[in-house]
């Protein structure tokens, strides 16, 4: 049997938490999370990680693609080399899989521009392919498609892609996609996934608070992530009491990834044409038809 170590690519970290053998992490794997960045496991990722943490018959892997050398940095941090930068990240990865109970953490450690280009989406796909076909995980957590951050998108693509080329048995039983940069609220409620955080906010909290590299740098994703999981779980239905303290909102991407026939660019864009619909739906009753300046915004200019 092909061994978790045999599928590190030159260049890249393969870290499993002390006590567990290398052949050990890659059967207990039953969900598996693939991110562009360091911390993005555990911000968007959280459901996953806490449905596994503790199990004996559940195990959390987790991918991470890009060096992060472009995210903001500040104090000590500001006048590391990349090299140095990317090895600061790459440790506080380590050290939230340590915390988490992970079953292997694999980093690939390529510039997100590499990750962006032909050749370099090419090559990503080739290595989440050969990892899914030994890993064999059930569930898998990415980016969701609609993502505003480029690179977040070009990890999910790659994963659906790499899912296409696998047997139809041998592809995972679920995949979702969470939201990150760019919330998912407006996805319509039949097709929004709710994950449910609230047993693991403390869990939580300890995993983020390892990345001191992007907490010091002006960006406190550790209140963001938390509060967004909160406003979910208040905001999403109106009329009845909260059924969870915390959600994280994702989009499913099971059909697209076990049917190749359906369109990856049809299958994003429909559930925008749907809130667009239900939109001009709910406002039409009370404004009628509207007219504008031909492209649907006012020509008043005038400051809120």
């Amino acid at each position: 049997m092909t061994d978790l170590r045999d599928l590190v690519p030159a260049g890249a970290d393969l870290h499993i938490p002390a006590g567990i053998a290398a052949g050990e992490a890659m059967r207990r794997t039953t969900d598996l999370g693939v991110v562009a960045h360091a911390d993005d496991l555990e911000l968007l990722m959280l459901a996953g990680i806490g449905a596994c943490y503790g199990v004996a018959e559940r195990g959390f892997g987790g991918v991470v693609c890009t060096d992060g050398t472009g995210s903001v940095r500040a104090g000590r941090f500001s006048a590391m080399t990349d090299a140095e930068f990317a090895a600061v990240r790459m440790a506080e990865q380590r050290r939230a899989a340590d915390i988490g109970q992970y079953s292997f953490v694999l980093q690939l450690g390529r510039p997100s521009p590499v990750v962006r280009s032909k050749s370099g989406h090419d090559e990503l796909v080739a290595d989440l392919e050969r990892l899914l076909r030994v890993v064999r995980p059930v569930n898998v957590y990415t980016h969701d498609l609609t993502d505003s951050h480029p690179t977040h998108v070009a990890v999910a693509a790659a994963l659906v892609a790499a899912c296409r080329r696998l047997p139809t048995d041998a592809r995972p039983t679920r995949v979702v996609g969470c939201e990150g940069w760019r919330s998912l609220d407006w996805l319509p409620d039949d097709q929004k996934v709710l994950l449910d955080t609230s047993p693991y906010t403390e869990l939580g909290r300890r995993l983020i608070a390892v990345f001191e590299s992007q907490l010091s740098g002006g960006k406190r994703y550790d209140l963001a992530a938390e509060g967004r999981r909160r406003s979910n779980a208040t905001l999403h239905e109106p009329r009845r009491p909260d059924s969870a303290t915390e959600f994280t909102l994702a989009m499913d991407l099971t059909p697209l990834a076990r049917n190749d026939e359906i369109d990856p660019v049809r299958f994003a864009s429909a559930p925008i044409e749907t809130f667009r619909d239900g939109v001009s739906a709910e406002l039409t009753q009370w404004f009628g038809t509207s007219s504008s300046n031909g492209n649907g915004v006012g020509s008043s200019g005038a400051p809120l």
